[in-house]
């Protein structure tokens, strides 16, 4: 079944785990212990209405204080699609956790009170999902039920979050805006009888009708190798394969490659999955494949069709989110991890900072705290093959790593 994984993102208290919890109980995916504890929980608390939040907030701190603290991940299925929510924090200094979650959804809903409209925190989520390259954006209009369901309220935030759209800088986005009450249930998995005036589908109808594949940029395909297959038996005494997963487009039967970093050519004479043979193998599918030559490729090598190749260079600029609490500053030594690659690096420059607020930049910094972001230049040890992020999504991204407590420290995305 097909898998989409969707991030949320809103201000306290604008409703994003009421939200995951009123679409868990719409679709009758709680379990009825699950269930009976909310309720009792909810009736404790005195509230004459269930408390959907409590089906995500696990922590003991996030259910005392009612906020998002940490990335929770919810799953659950409907009869079209499997689905993860990553239900991140709203909070300013938990701009690392949004980066998180987001960076593996294939789409995400923005929450916006309709008593508040747009505000600060609303850019900065924007400004992620934009960094990201997030390709479909759900604006959900939580709380209508607190503004009478006025048309004219929910127009005037659109309104406000189109001047939002004009400053992005990813055009190819999808920005579709849905009235909401999470806490109700209105337009969240069924249709609200309050807003005869919004003629369009539900949240639930527009993740269903989704494409998950549209998130991941189609057409330079890149092959990893993570493992060198050999078995050695009787069977297969001389088999040598290459197992990864094929990112960005096909590779078939009888297509001219390059393995790098040797730059050493060859055809791809078998795919496999498992004891199965393929003519071609799409993307983001899972696979060994073997070649006609017998060349030197090992972990951390790269397969590409011949005159498709990716950058091959020992330093590259990237946007960086800085996640920890010890500062990133020039000189300061790291380990890069870029798919299956590790590659010592030097923080060579940092150009500025970037306000996520769409305020602007930062010249003449120093170093970087947790939750900032930044345009950053490194110098490797040893080159390696990368796209840039908005070409290539997997390609295209890294994440930093401290080499005194191996700890990751941060997440790049390759300009």
């Amino acid at each position: 079944m097909e898998v989409l994984k969707i991030a949320t993102a809103g201000s306290v208290d604008d409703g994003k785990s009421t939200l995951i919890g009123r679409i868990l109980y719409d679709t009758k995916s709680l379990t009825s212990d699950k269930l009976e504890a909310i309720e009792k929980t909810s009736k404790q608390k005195g509230y004459d209405y269930l408390d959907f939040s409590l089906a995500t907030d696990g922590l003991v701190a996030e259910r005392e204080q009612g906020i998002t603290i940490d990335v929770a991940h919810i799953y659950f299925s409907t009869a079209k699609k499997s689905y993860i929510i990553a239900d991140t924090p709203g909070h300013v200094e938990y701009t690392r956790n949004m980066v998180t979650g987001a960076s593996t959804s294939q789409a995400a809903i923005i929450l916006i009170d309709a008593r508040k409209g747009v505000i600060e925190q609303t850019n900065r989520h924007f400004f992620i999902n934009n960094l990201l390259r997030v390709k479909d954006v759900i604006v959900a209009v939580n709380k209508m039920d607190l503004v009478n369901f006025s048309e004219d309220r929910y127009n005037e935030i659109k309104a406000d979050f189109s001047e939002l759209m004009a400053k992005r800088d990813y055009q190819d986005q999808k920005i579709t805006f849905i009235p909401v009450s999470a806490l109700k249930g209105d337009n969240v998995v069924n249709k609200s009888e309050h807003t005869p005036w919004y003629t369009g589908q539900t949240l639930l109808e527009h993740l269903e009708q989704l494409d998950r594949k549209d998130i991941f940029n189609a057409g330079t395909p890149r092959f990893p190798v993570q493992y060198v297959i050999r078995p050695k038996t009787e069977d297969f005494h001389d088999f040598r394969g290459f197992a990864g997963k094929v990112y960005g487009g096909e590779l078939s039967v009888g297509d001219e490659v390059v393995a790098l970093p040797s730059q050493t050519k060859s055809k791809i004479k078998e795919i496999y999955f498992y004891d199965k043979k393929y003519q071609t193998a799409s993307r983001r599918s899972s696979v060994t494949i073997t070649l006609e030559d017998e060349i030197n490729v090992s972990r951390g090598d790269m397969i590409v069709k011949v005159g498709d190749l990716p950058q091959i260079d020992k330093q590259f600029t990237a946007n960086i989110s800085w996640m920890d609490s010890d500062p990133l500053k020039t000189g300061s030594k790291y380990v890069i991890q870029h798919g299956v690659n590790k590659v010592l690096a030097k923080v060579d420059q940092i150009h500025h900072k970037i306000n996520p607020d769409y305020s602007g930049i930062e010249e003449n910094v120093e170093g970087l705290g947790m939750n900032d972001i930044a345009k950053v230049t490194f110098k490797l040890n040893k080159p390696i093959f990368f796209d840039a992020f908005k070409d290539h999504r997997t390609n295209g991204s890294f994440i930093i790593i401290d080499t005194k407590t191996n700890s990751t420290v941060g997440a790049g995305f390759i300009q």
